[in-house]
């Protein structure tokens, strides 16, 4: 396993580079899944970690989910998904504060020791991800050796967290955005042409609905789509 320097105390300026990458990212028109490979990355460097990890909450299953790694090994990256409570990390997610294992391969609470010793893990610095005191994920940051984390290494590693976490937040809300801004565009058109169809073919409201739907899934394509041809049928002919 390609082996990197022993965690020691940051250096305050890897600290502020650290923060200016992802703060680029955040600022960037990067995917989310850029965006998490980016801070794993500049984490596990900044911190001298050899495996850091980025989880997030999954709000349906109430569950943390592994989204991004540098780490090398399939064991570790396929790590079944842990209930909020369950574990360090789903300790760390319900009570939004960070907690460091000096052994994480004789620590009660931690949920995969077979793959830790395999994977050579020993100390674990878990740090909250929050957005306005709403807790959306966790950050792991593991050691080769046994580590003391300093009060300095948690700060830089909350400073991170707290960056990616309104990286995270920020395209999401713009996902989330966009989608409901085509729904509503779409729902415009389809009522348009249900009144094109209505007025043309003197059908109700109802009939020109499901005609509209009946040829959508006769020709495999959207609702949307259909409309947006009566439309321009009806406007060429206007």
């Amino acid at each position: 396993m390609k082996k990197r320097k022993s965690v020691g105390k940051p250096h305050h300026g890897e600290q502020i580079k650290a923060l200016s990458e992802i703060s680029k990212a955040i600022a960037s028109d990067l995917y989310l899944e850029d965006i998490l490979r980016l801070v794993v990355a500049v984490t596990a460097q900044v911190m001298g970690s050899n495996i850091c990890s980025l989880m997030l909450i999954d709000e349906k299953k109430k569950e943390l989910v592994i989204r991004a790694t540098q780490s090398v090994s399939e064991e570790y990256n396929k790590k079944l998904p842990l209930k909020i409570g369950e574990g360090i990390a789903g300790k760390v997610a319900r009570e939004n504060r960070p907690m460091a294992v000096k052994d994480i391969t004789k620590e009660r609470e931690y949920k995969y020791q077979n793959i830790a010793k395999k994977e050579g893990l020993k100390s674990l610095l878990c740090i909250p991800m929050s957005v306005k005191g709403k807790v959306i994920g966790a950050l792991n940051c593991y050691t080769p050796k046994t580590h003391l984390f300093t009060e300095t290494e948690k700060d830089i590693l909350t400073s991170i967290a707290n960056q990616a976490a309104v990286a995270i937040e920020n395209t999401e809300l713009m996902v989330k955005s966009r989608v409901i801004r085509e729904e509503l565009e779409a729902r415009k058109k389809i009522e348009r042409a249900k009144g094109i169809l209505m007025k043309n073919k003197n059908l109700s409201e109802e009939e020109a609905y499901l005609k509209i739907r009946k040829y959508a899934m006769n020709a495999r394509k959207t609702m949307r789509e259909v409309a947006e041809a009566i439309i321009l049928t009806h406007d060429l002919k206007s």
